[in-house]
């Protein structure tokens, strides 16, 4: 190799099977069939720089949330066939350290220094460690406002009028992603067995979504709670107009403040994944004592498909879900019964994830230019390649979502379950 590396002969030093895309650089140089469909064009020496100096997914997303990296053939909101292909066929290999040592002398040392990363990256975890203890009141409430808190307008044209942020459910693939919502609701309200008149608390309620269907569908009182102020200050608005003012609540609050028990019911939808695995003795604890004896737990969260203790990956961590972490179902499951809980029911729902996010992406790309305009093209970048990326998971089985049922006994191993599940037709 020579002294002088053009990036288009770095790339395809370093592939294994070559490249699935077509690959050009600023530097005139290219890689990849010509008659590829997809195209990624790194646009300057800084993308370079990003790439280089955080290898891997990190540095990719540096380079593409900053605009320096381009995708085309695909739209940004939904570049769902892009990742496909890159995540099925573009596998770089390790290089041996003489070999990286020419490639960085090839392709320019200068370009190992660091270029300021993106506004839209959180602290790394060694960093956010100064911000309190993972998982306590005061870190975790940071991390949900980095990702909540983007914008109530924005999350209104991703997520549609139903302002839902979890999986859906799909009772037939032509359904629409508001009618999906709005079976997931019900499902989760017909295993919780929800009546008039009885007391549902929703812990991590988002925009109170599931506060609202209960309350409107079942005459539930339900009091829903929430880290994120712009949630809990959209969703009184909504309670306010829907009339549901005297069954329905949202309050800015974390779930361990909360102080009223003898629920019949609660449910957990979304808030599983940000409290930690170390944590859920604690949590389930804290649940079923919210609980009356005979009450009911729907426990709503993405799993992995295994039990093994798993870091998030560097781009998910930094830019998505600070703090988020994943486990099988089995934990969650054991987690639930060391807590005294008795576990009636699991089901698994990665495929209807699949479709929510690739409905989520349907919305960004038809509604991009308003959404850009509300919070930056990087931003709207970083949703887009999130959610087409998840959506892969959730067909690659590479992540899951569980619902587990679980109730609280009464002194005599009374749980008010039915003989068959109550919420099957």
């Amino acid at each position: 190799m020579t002294d002088s590396v053009t990036i288009g002969q770095a790339i395809d030093s370093l592939l294994h099977d070559g490249s699935p895309v077509r690959f050009s650089a600023y530097d005139g140089s290219v890689a990849g069939p010509p008659d590829a469909k997809i195209e990624l064009h790194l646009k300057n020496e800084r993308g370079l720089s990003y790439i280089m100096t955080a290898p891997g997914d990190l540095g990719m997303a540096r380079a593409y949330v900053m605009g320096d990296l381009e995708l085309r053939g695909v739209h940004p909101g939904d570049p769902y066939e892009a990742m496909a292909l890159l995540v099925n066929h573009l596998k770089f290999r390790r290089p041996s350290v003489s070999e990286a040592l020419r490639l960085v002398r090839g392709l320019g040392i200068d370009k190992l220094r660091p270029p300021p990363v993106p506004p839209q990256e959180h602290l790394p975890r060694w960093r956010r460690a100064f911000e309190g203890l993972r998982h306590s009141m005061n870190r975790d409430a940071e991390v949900i406002k980095h990702h909540y808190d983007v914008s109530n307008r924005f999350y209104e044209m991703v997520l549609g009028p139903s302002m839902t942020y979890t999986c859906a459910l799909f009772e037939t693939p032509e359904a629409t992603l508001e009618e999906a919502q709005a079976a997931k609701y019900d499902l989760i309200c017909r295993k919780l067995n929800l009546q008039p008149g009885q007391r549902l608390l929703d812990v991590g309620c988002g925009w109170g979504g599931m506060v609202r269907h209960a309350a409107r569908e079942y005459g539930a009182k339900a009091l829903g709670v929430t880290l994120s102020l712009e949630q809990a200050q959209w969703a009184k608005e909504a309670i306010d107009r829907e009339g549901l003012g005297d069954l329905a609540e949202v309050r800015h609050l974390d779930y361990r403040e909360v102080m009223e028990t003898g629920f019949d019911a609660v449910s957990s939808i979304g808030l599983t994944e940000h409290i930690g695995v170390r944590n859920y003795p604690s949590y389930f604890t804290f649940l079923r004592e919210k609980l009356r004896p005979g009450g009911r737990l729907l426990n709503h969260s993405i799993t992995r498909p295994h039990n093994r203790p798993t870091e998030t990956g560097a781009f998910i961590d930094r830019y998505v879900f600070p703090d988020g972490e994943l486990i099988g179902s089995g934990t969650i499951v054991a987690a639930a019964q060391d807590a005294g809980l008795e576990v009636q029911h699991t089901e698994n729902i990665r495929e209807h994830y699949a479709l929510t996010l690739a409905g989520w992406c349907r919305n960004l790309e038809a509604n991009w230019d308003e959404c850009v305009a509300e919070v930056g093209e990087g931003t709207a970048r970083v949703w887009g390649i999130y959610m087409a990326g998840s959506r892969i998971g959730f067909e690659r089985d590479e992540i899951e979502l569980h619902h587990v049922l679980a109730t609280r006994n009464d002194e005599r191993g009374a749980s008010g379950f039915p003989l068959r599940p109550d919420w099957i037709a």
